[in-house]
């Protein structure tokens, strides 16, 4: 039974299919055979896996857009009769 702490299952299937589409230098490789260790390398990390969307040509879908002005919630106020 999940408590909701436990971290989703990743899919690091793409390290392996990076490391073959082009030359990595010795820090690269091991980052993308053994993971990161620091905050730096899960920078650099999350820097190749960028690189291996750009190169697949997968593109994040555009987030919603949240935005609203003061204005908005005061008209929806008055709308509600709060």
């Amino acid at each position: 039974m999940g408590t909701g702490t436990e971290p989703e299952p990743r899919d690091d299937s793409w390290r392996e299919e990076y490391l073959g589409m082009k030359v990595h230098g010795k820090l690269n490789t091991e980052l993308l055979m053994n993971g990161p260790k620091s905050l730096s390398q899960s920078w650099l990390m999350m820097a190749m896996h960028n690189d291996w969307k750009k190169k697949k040509g997968i593109k994040d879908p555009e987030p919603p857009n949240c935005q609203s002005s003061l204005k908005e919630f005061f008209q929806q106020q008055k709308d509600q009769g709060i």
